[in-house]
């Protein structure tokens, strides 16, 4: 058993407001140079829609992650031969008007312009070219279902499921899908690179872009099936979330994390078992890669497997805070959080939440079940298509438990009478739904956030480091 620690996040998506807190502090901080102007480690979709950049699901367009080739596991993109014959015209690459033509505008005209009747105004401008542009796509382009009804038709999680139905006005349904780099178990960009330039850091499962050795040859652009490798034009080097290490390693959270309104991101510390890596990613059924990559997590308070884990080198600061890990309890021990698109066999290390809806026929009566999570306006196997590849059953008791947790609390407040039966039927006792709601309703920063410091004067030469990290123009 090779144990290993990973920083990993799960997000609530029945809290996000779409309000992107999260991408803006981002966007200032890391990508706010140039050359960055496009990219987005962080950005907010509304789904249904095809997102960005655009399509970014269909692996039948870009050759992203990995896939089965006959028993074996191999990238999407081919062989490193027929790779390195394509070195120089990489066809599955995104263009940029997948991502958007960036654009500003002339700021100066409107502070310069002479006193007049009429407001001055000024028309958008690419930053690319330095000429008047039409604005036609963005990061955020279908907010809350802007143009839906013309690119949801290109939404892959519609498999199963009649589209056009869903499409109509008086069944259209909506959620909030935040993403960023998955800082992936099995890291399709980092397979990718010719150059070894992405590496997954050894004390922490981050994955970063080593930027001395970047080559700009963007496979890891392409191999990333989430699309969240960014080439920067103006450095010639590939760029992507670095999970803000920094802030990690003094034992803060991201910022993302740190400027949520919505409170719902979760960051903590989970140990699997490395070895466990190629045999789970080469699952043959795409439905059982959640449950088995589930499997390779290991109890933190489990005796055996904490002196495994300090014998191996792992820091007993970080068997603390996985301990106490939130993400352990909403991803492993509840069941509540699932990896996004499991079928591209990275591996992600960021969970969501599945959000709950109203229920299309009020069923509550007598002898009813009001938790019927196959009547919301959101269809069950549209979650199942984007956060288990297409296994309902895993996200239907999800959604049961959080429906059961709010029957039982309603009951508790509202009524005069403990209704415990919502929670026997989904195998919930009192205590779990108490620790369940403190965590996902009362949390406090301390209780979302549980990392460790890392002390890295103990684990490497400083001296020899001095100078290797971050990127150039910062």
């Amino acid at each position: 058993m090779n144990i290993k620690a990973q920083i990993s996040m799960v997000l609530n998506l029945d809290k996000c407001l779409g309000c992107h807190t999260c991408s803006i502090p981002c966007k200032n901080v890391w990508t706010n140079r140039r050359g960055a102007e496009y990219i987005w480690f962080n950005n907010v979709e509304t789904k249904p829609g095809i997102g960005y950049p655009k399509k970014w699901e269909n692996q039948d367009i870009h050759k992203g992650g990995w896939h089965l080739k006959g028993s074996s596991l191999s990238l999407r993109a081919g062989s490193r031969t027929s790779r390195l014959l394509k070195i120089f015209h990489n066809a599955d690459l995104p263009a940029i008007d997948d991502y958007y033509e960036p654009w500003t505008y002339n700021y100066a005209k409107l502070i310069a312009s002479p006193t007049r009747k009429h407001q001055p105004a000024t028309r958008p401008k690419s930053q690319i070219t330095g000429k008047p542009m039409p604005v036609t796509w963005g990061p955020n382009w279908e907010d809350d279902l802007a143009g839906v009804s013309t690119t949801g038709d290109g939404d892959p999680n519609f498999k199963n499921l009649e589209r056009q139905i869903y499409l109509q006005f008086a069944k259209v349904f909506m959620l909030h899908l935040p993403r960023l780099c998955e800082h992936c178990l099995n890291p399709a960009c980092v397979a990718s690179c010719p150059s070894g330039a992405l590496y997954k850091r050894e004390e922490d499962g981050i994955v970063l872009v080593d930027q001395e050795r970047c080559r700009g040859w963007r496979y890891c652009v392409s191999g990333c099936p989430y699309k969240k490798v960014y080439f920067n034009w103006h450095t010639g080097r590939s760029e992507k979330c670095i999970f803000c290490y920094p802030r990690i390693e003094a034992g803060m959270t991201s910022l993302c994390a740190e400027t949520c309104v919505g409170r719902i991101r979760y960051v903590g510390v989970i140990l699997y078992d490395a070895d466990r890596v190629p045999e789970v990613a080469a699952t043959r059924d795409e439905q059982q890669l959640y449950a088995n990559q589930t499997s390779m997590f290991l109890d933190p308070a489990d005796s055996e497997v904490r002196s495994a884990a300090i014998s191996q080198g792992i820091p007993e600061s970080y068997l603390n805070a996985a301990a106490s890990s939130p993400v352990y309890k909403l991803a492993v021990e509840w069941g509540l959080a699932f990896p996004l698109h499991p079928e591209f066999r990275t591996l992600p290390m960021v969970w969501y939440v599945p959000p709950l809806s109203p229920l299309i026929q009020f069923l509550e009566s007598e002898g009813e079940d009001r938790n019927d999570a196959d009547n919301m306006r959101i269809p069950l196997t549209y979650l199942a298509n984007l956060l288990t590849a297409g296994d309902e059953a895993p996200v239907r008791l999800a959604l049961q438990k959080l429906m059961a947790l709010r029957t039982y609390m309603r009951s508790q407040r509202l009524e005069e009478e403990t209704n415990l039966a919502a929670l026997e039927k989904v195998g919930m006792t009192e205590e779990m739904a108490r620790e369940m709601y403190q965590l996902l309703a009362l949390a406090k920063y301390g209780d979302r956030f549980v990392l460790p410091t890392v002390k890295r004067e103990a684990k490497e030469d400083l001296y020899q480091a001095q100078g290797s990290l971050g990127f150039v123009d910062v």
